[in-house]
């Protein structure tokens, strides 16, 4: 019912807090689809994740930037949202209140995406219980790793695609 990528970003999401993986799955599910078939729900969810990310690093205008931008969508796409089994009154009603934490500076505090489908939910918990995950844990502020992934990360297959793409287009130019 629900694509397998999203299941996986719901259990990031309300697990071990990995927001960047979260980004990660939905823009890779997302930019699987032709530009048409490209729905801007996974937009909003990704700049969900992205907002958490740069709030638990204190990056207030990121976090501020990516949450507005989320509402808007969040707002526009109601429909969609409401097909992924969130509720979309208390979604909304989460990110003016997050923007609000935002703007004046509170801290980082771990959020839970109001999901409305029962089903769902009994998916996700079934699927913590088989992988041995807590689900609704609070973030880990002092795993390094995960509050500075997008610096710690082993870029080595992005640098190597970037590469590979620099020749392809060197040799078409040449011809």
């Amino acid at each position: 019912m629900y694509p397998k990528a999203y299941i996986d970003f719901l259990l990031h999401f309300h697990t071990d807090r990995d927001y960047f993986e979260c980004h990660e799955i939905l823009e890779e599910y997302w930019k699987k689809k032709t530009p048409e078939d490209r729905q801007q729900v996974w937009v909003a969810l990704i700049q969900i994740a992205v907002a958490l990310y740069h709030h638990r690093r204190q990056n207030w205008k990121g976090a501020e930037r990516m949450m507005r931008k989320a509402l808007l969508l969040a707002h526009k796409e109601q429909e969609a949202v409401e097909k992924l089994g969130l509720d979309v009154p208390k979604l909304i009603q989460q990110l003016k209140k997050r923007i609000s934490d935002i703007e004046h500076r509170l801290p980082y505090k771990s959020m839970n995406l109001p999901i409305k489908d029962a089903t769902l939910f009994e998916m996700c918990q079934n699927l913590c219980k088989q992988l041995q995950l807590q689900w609704g844990k609070e973030s880990d502020l002092s795993n390094e790793y995960l509050l500075h992934k997008h610096k710690l990360r082993d870029r080595t297959d992005v640098i190597e695609e970037r590469e590979r793409q620099k020749r392809l287009r060197e040799k078409k130019e040449r011809g």
